[in-house]
């Protein structure tokens, strides 16, 4: 879905790319582990802040990421400038345009709970990554986007959104291994998991 005004403004500051350079890279660093070379994707990539992080800190040699909001492509072509291994596009979670077991590692920052189907976003990852590759995740729970006061701010699906354990669940069911995982004030959460070889 694209973002209403109010969550787009939040998503392109200053603090939020401070978020997922110092609180989400360090913890998925410390967790699963640097890339050291291969092929990584990110889904939802916004204004390009986690592809830059991706190809810097996780020291992947290629990074391919997508938004479904051309807007949001426009910044991070704009951001993203000069890059040769970085590829963006405009595109959508449950229908990833690539090739089955193409990546070695597939990162999430923040979009998932933004998908209505959000297991067939889950099914596709699982699909594009090769078998013992790695999905790196940082999601939204139902406690926090059901809260009648972010209700009223931010626009997200509010059918059939997941907490902790059924975001896990939702990771089995679609042929993940978690290798590690944080839930937050019941409002947020991250994970690390693997594609099972």
């Amino acid at each position: 879905m694209i973002l209403n005004t109010c969550e787009f403004l939040a998503m392109n500051n200053p603090l939020r790319a401070a978020m997922q350079r110092h609180l989400e890279a360090r913890w998925f660093l410390r967790e699963g582990g640097a890339m050291n070379g291969g092929r990584a994707l990110e889904i939802g990539c916004g204004r390009g802040v986690g592809a830059g992080i991706i190809a810097d800190r996780f020291q992947a040699a290629a990074v391919d990421a997508f938004d479904l909001d051309p807007r949001m492509i426009a910044r991070a072509e704009r951001r993203l400038a000069g890059r040769r291994n970085v590829k963006l596009w405009t595109g959508d979670a449950t229908l990833i345009q690539a090739d089955d077991a193409t990546y070695d590692a597939v990162f999430d920052f923040g979009i998932i709970h933004h998908i209505p189907e959000w297991r067939a976003a889950l099914a596709e990852v699982c699909r594009v990554l090769k078998p013992g590759g790695r999905f790196y995740a940082e999601e939204v729970l139902k406690a926090f986007i059901l809260s009648p006061i972010w209700r009223r701010l931010l626009d997200h699906p509010l059918e059939d959104r997941f907490d902790h354990r059924e975001f896990l669940d939702g990771l089995a069911r679609a042929g993940f291994t978690v290798v590690a995982e944080k839930p937050l004030w019941n409002c947020f959460g991250w994970y690390i998991a693997d594609k099972k070889a």
